[in-house]
């Protein structure tokens, strides 16, 4: 009887963790895992919003990952088994865009993302599956 309550309660407690998870968060996570496996073309681009000058801009089969200390490295897949890795500097006036170019495919939904900043000029990915 005594291991039988604790094994109860750790059958629960794993029952109601996987039913925590949303569709939208499994989705979310496979395509981050495409993405740093090098299987979708993302675009990078680094803007400075002071005078609205794009500073830096990547297109490719890439990983990023934000670092605390307001840096962003990137590593990039060149050619097979041919990696290159960027470190981008963050400051208070600088931001970045990533854009999975290529998409993952997860759902045969239409997708589309508008960012209209005046700064950078109008972007416009649409795809229609």
């Amino acid at each position: 009887m005594k291991h039988i309550i604790p094994g109860l309660l750790l059958a629960v407690t794993m029952l109601l963790c996987m039913c925590s998870c949303t569709e939208s968060n499994k989705v979310s996570y496979n395509i981050s895992q495409q993405a740093d496996n090098f299987n979708a073309t993302r675009k990078i681009t680094v803007v400075n919003i002071r005078d609205n000058t794009i500073l830096y801009e990547l297109i490719g089969k890439c990983s990023l990952k934000n670092e605390g200390n307001n840096e962003l490295s990137v590593i990039s897949e060149v050619s097979p088994g041919t990696y290159k890795k960027d470190f981008i500097y963050l400051s208070e006036w600088t931001t970045y865009i990533v854009q999975d170019v290529s998409g993952a495919y997860v759902d045969q939904y239409h997708y589309e993302v508008n960012i209209l900043p005046q700064m950078i000029g109008g972007i416009s990915v649409t795809s229609n599956d």
